[in-house]
């Protein structure tokens, strides 16, 4: 028997001839039998990046870099691109703990010799990985403040063919870099164990040192590089020599980034008739116990405006969401970018009719979920990129409920919790459940808050079956579909 993986290439491109599907109960109205000019699956984007690329991060302590390149890789990683941040203070930590401030003074030789190795190290480690271990995108996370240093990053990757592109973080908000400082700095390896008033004082002598051999970036003086310069978290922004459409994609993320406090509110609809019968997708109404449910998600919602500012209200434009919504004393606004992944011809079925009717395609999707599309509808890696105009305006906005579908669900968690593809398609996102995301400084918070604890409500979630062969017996397929009418 061929593996898994062997079958997933094959059929890879393939169009759906052998595949006869007849209409069920529930689903969204289609032709009845598949476009036998359109593969069938598994999905597949075009690459995002041609050109292994290194983002070097620029300027002084205390100026959200690390923030940025965290947020930064974990949006990229999202849209799928392989990227992964290198902090060369971290490097510096494994030859140099607890560093005095002596340590960072420009005309300490034996320390600038020590700094300038650290850095080399992490790019060697860098290029292995964009170059020997299927890497697309690199972030350099440090202080990079002279223009010397600049030229050595770009001297030892242009070596290898890496695209470098600068961003440059500056800040004159004496208030928005105290806050930093308290926020995020003291909680630094090199000053766990001092006192906190003690800590701040050394920090800002070494940021003194800093400042001293600080060279911005400049549209003269370098010319020739690509960079974006952020000023004061994105209130301005200066841009040079934008090269390819991974610069383009990044400009435009940070464009929409901001740190304002603030909370998302994450909750499918209520239950619908169509969770309760077990059918995936349709536009089904909610049930009696998910009416029950969009009463008290109006509560929820009523008592976090009482404690915090007006909260915005999102849905998709699918019924179940609306009706979820419709007691809710907020602006509300219908999303088709929100709709749940689309079943294609599978669309309204039961798992035990899919496996029925088309055993193999649902093998296939077990095989790799996340990437499989179904015939004439939509994969996760769809959804994903259907989603970025969501999440950029989630990152736009103040507080936010968005009340969306399973596996939109799992696409939103998926960018704020950091989580892998593999992960991604099999989240556990309840019914009758309210997530709650408050972003910090160097990632998420999340926070479940069942609602209607005395309501039952059934359960929608299946895991990955042990066994995802095509050739399996009907209970192996079947063997993690939860019950249902």
């Amino acid at each position: 028997m061929d593996s898994p993986k062997r079958n997933l290439r094959e059929v890879r491109g393939h169009s759906a001839t052998r595949l006869t599907p007849t209409p069920s109960p529930g689903a969204v109205s289609r032709s009845s039998s598949f476009d036998r000019s359109r593969p069938v699956t598994p999905a597949s984007q075009p690459p995002l990046v041609n050109v292994p690329t290194c983002i070097v991060m620029v300027g002084l302590p205390a100026r959200g870099k690390t923030y940025i390149a965290k947020k930064l890789a974990r949006y990229l990683n999202w849209i799928g691109v392989s990227t992964k941040v290198f902090n060369v203070g971290e490097y510096r930590r494994k030859v140099v703990t607890g560093a005095p401030v002596e340590f960072f003074d420009p005309n300490n030789e034996e320390a600038a010799q020590i700094r300038t190795q650290c850095c080399v190290d992490a790019l060697k480690d860098l290029s292995h990985w964009l170059l020997e271990d299927d890497g697309q995108a690199a972030v350099l996370d440090a202080t990079n403040t002279t223009r010397q240093r600049r030229r050595m990053i770009v001297d030892h990757l242009s070596k290898h063919n890496i695209r470098v592109f600068f961003v440059e973080s500056i800040c004159d908000d004496c208030q928005l870099v105290e806050r930093n400082v308290r926020a995020v700095k003291l909680k630094n390896p090199d000053f766990i164990d001092i006192d906190s008033e003690k800590a701040i004082r050394e920090f800002k002598e070494r940021l003194k040192l800093y400042e001293k051999v600080y060279e911005p970036l400049d549209l003269d003086l370098d010319k020739d590089l690509s960079f974006v310069t952020l000023f004061n978290v994105g209130s301005k922004f200066v841009a040079n020599r934008i090269l390819g459409h991974l610069q383009s994609r990044i400009i435009y993320f940070l464009m929409n980034v901001h740190i304002k406090p603030r909370t998302i509110f994450l909750s499918r609809h209520g239950e619908s008739d169509m969770n309760l019968r077990g059918r995936i997708g349709g536009d089904g109404a909610l049930t009696a116990n998910g009416e029950a449910y969009s009463h008290a998600l109006a509560d929820f919602i009523d008592k976090q405006k009482e404690e915090g500012p007006e909260i915005r209200v999102w849905t998709s434009q699918l019924k179940r969401t609306i009706q979820t919504a419709q007691h809710i004393d907020a602006p509300c606004e219908p999303w088709t970018a929100l709709n749940e992944l689309d079943a294609g011809d599978c669309d309204g079925l039961t798992y035990e009719e899919i496996q029925e009717r088309f055993s193999s395609q649902l093998a296939l999707r077990d095989q790799d979920k996340f990437h499989y599309r179904y015939p004439r509808g939509e994969s996760y890696e769809d959804l994903v990129a259907r989603l970025e105009p969501v999440i950029m305006e989630l990152e736009r906005q103040g507080d936010v409920l968005v009340i969306c579908h399973q596996a939109v669900s799992r696409c939103l968690l998926a960018y704020f919790l950091d989580m892998s593809y593999d992960e991604l398609p099999y989240l556990k996102v309840p019914l009758h459940t309210v997530i709650k995301l408050t972003p910090v400084a160097y990632g998420c918070l999340m926070e479940e808050v069942p609602l209607c604890p005395d309501v039952p409500v059934v359960d929608t979630h299946r895991s990955k079956p042990p066994v995802v062969d095509e050739v399996r017996t009907v209970e192996e397929a079947l063997e993690t579909v939860p019950s249902h009418e």
